[in-house]
């Protein structure tokens, strides 16, 4: 089965997959590194590339605002007192 792996997106972007469906929404692909196991279609895997890339997205948005609050923290911290 060809799926698409949103999981590591942020550092390696999304890929396609041949994986072995385990049930539960469990996926295996024993092709990199002695086997992979993707949990939770929708969020780490998906059927179709288009789901993949809007979740990739959403993950994306979601890094950047985080990055956006570390950022006004360390702005606001002050070393003077």
């Amino acid at each position: 089965m060809k799926v698409w792996v949103s999981k590591y997106a942020l550092t390696k972007g999304v890929y396609e997959a041949e994986v072995r469906d385990c049930g539960t929404g469990t996926v295996n692909d024993t092709s990199k590194w002695g086997g992979f196991c993707y949990y939770g279609e929708g969020q780490e895997w998906h059927r179709t590339r288009e789901e993949a890339l809007t979740r990739a997205e959403k993950m994306r948005v979601a890094k950047i605002t985080a990055l956006h609050k570390q950022i006004s923290k360390l702005e606001s911290l002050d070393f003077s007192k």
